[in-house]
């Protein structure tokens, strides 16, 4: 997913985040631009998941 897909889609996507992940926050989940980097850590310290993992996760809702 590139950055401006991520960017376009993000509120839809966080929705859908914090559905599987309801210990997730807003903090954890928030986009900033140029940034992607930092969010992808977020998530990966609270799914347990790979970048990679987290990339076809994030593709596939």
């Amino acid at each position: 997913m590139d950055k401006l897909e991520l960017k376009g889609k993000w509120n839809e996507i966080k929705g859908k985040v914090k559905q599987a992940y309801a210990d997730l926050t807003d903090d954890d989940l928030k986009y900033e631009e140029g940034k992607d980097d930092e969010l992808y850590g977020r998530l990966q310290q609270k799914t347990g998941k790979t970048r990679d993992q987290l990339v076809d996760w994030i593709k596939s809702l």
